[in-house]
C-alpha cells in the first residue's frame, strides 16, 4: 500500500515537473511582452507593467491583414472539409457499391503519408492552376481530410440505420436525411473535429511560407516569422507580445471549448 501511495507521489510529482518545463517559454513570454525591454532578462517582481509592447508590435507589422487572412483560411478550410467529409463518409458507411473497402483503404493509407511529403507535387499543381500566392492555394490541399472522413464514417455508422429509414419512409431525400438526421447526432464529432482542424491550420506554417509571398495572402504564422526576422531587430518583449498576440485566440477557443473538446471524444471517440 505504502509502495503504490510512493509510486502514485512520483508519478504525480514527475507529471507537474515535465509540464512547468513544458511551460517555461509560455511564462517566459508572459513576463517578457508585460514588461518593459529592460526588464525582458532581469525578473524583478517590482518591475512595471505595460501595455506598449502589445501596441509597438501591432503598428509595426500588418497584423490586421494577417489576422483576416488567417481567420478566412481556416474557416474557409474547415466548412470544405465538413462538406466533403460528410458525403463521403455518409456514402462510406451507407452505400454498399463495388470496391468501397479497397477505397477506405485508399483513404486510410493517406494518413500514413504526412502532407510535407506532397509540398513539390502541390506546388507544381498549383502553379498550373495559378494559384500561388492566394488564399485559395493555401487551403486547396487540405480541403479534403483523411481523419475526417475516417472519423466521420465510424461516427455515422454507429448511428441506428432505422432513423435513415424512417426519415426516407417521410419522404426525405439523402441531403435531407444528412442534414436532419446525422448531422445532429454527429454535433459532437464535428466540434472536436473543428477545433482540431482550426488549431492545425492555425499554426501550419511550412505550406503557407512557401506558396505566399504577399502581405495580402500571408497568415499569421509566415507574418510573425518576418517580424522576428533579424532585419527587425532583436527587441524580445515585442517579439514574445506579437506572438501572444497571434496565439492568443487559439489558446482563450481552447479554454472556452475545452469542456466541449474533452466531452466531443468521450462521448463519440474514435469507435
Amino acid at each position: 500500500m505504502a509502495s503504490q501511495r510512493f509510486r502514485k507521489v512520483l508519478v504525480t510529482g514527475a507529471a507537474w515537473l515535465f509540464g512547468l518545463f513544458w511551460a517555461l517559454p509560455l511564462f517566459y513570454a508572459l513576463w517578457a511582452a508585460f514588461h518593459p525591454s529592460a526588464f525582458a532578462t532581469h525578473f524583478d517582481l517590482t518591475a512595471p507593467l505595460t501595455l506598449q509592447n502589445f501596441v509597438n508590435a501591432w503598428h509595426a507589422a500588418p497584423f490586421p491583414r494577417y489576422f483576416l487572412n488567417t481567420i478566412l483560411l481556416v474557416l474557409g478550410i474547415m466548412a470544405a472539409q465538413f462538406v466533403i467529409c460528410t458525403l463521403a463518409a455518409f456514402g462510406l458507411a451507407r452505400w454498399k457499391f463495388f470496391g468501397a473497402d479497397v477505397l477506405f483503404g485508399l483513404i486510410m493509407v493517406q494518413l500514413m503519408v504526412t502532407p510535407d511529403v506532397l509540398i513539390l507535387e502541390n506546388y507544381r499543381t498549383l502553379q498550373k492552376l495559378g494559384l500561388i500566392d492566394t488564399l485559395t492555394g493555401v487551403g486547396l490541399p487540405y480541403v479534403a481530410s483523411a481523419f475526417g472522413i475516417f472519423l466521420l464514417r465510424q461516427t455515422f455508422k454507429s448511428i441506428p440505420k432505422e432513423l435513415d429509414d424512417a426519415a426516407r419512409m417521410e419522404g426525405a431525400s439523402t441531403l435531407q436525411t444528412i442534414w436532419r438526421v446525422y448531422l445532429p447526432l454527429a454535433k459532437p464529432v464535428y466540434v472536436a473535429y473543428g477545433l482540431v482542424s482550426v488549431s492545425y491550420h492555425w499554426n501550419n506554417f511550412l505550406w503557407p511560407l512557401i506558396v505566399t509571398n504577399s502581405v495580402e495572402t500571408r497568415p499569421l504564422t509566415v507574418g510573425l516569422q518576418v517580424f522576428a526576422s533579424v532585419d527587425q531587430g532583436v527587441d524580445w518583449s515585442v517579439i514574445c507580445a506579437a506572438a501572444l498576440m497571434t496565439s492568443g485566440p487559439l489558446m482563450i477557443a481552447f479554454l472556452v471549448f475545452q469542456r466541449a473538446f474533452i466531452q466531443s471524444f468521450l462521448r463519440a471517440g474514435i469507435r
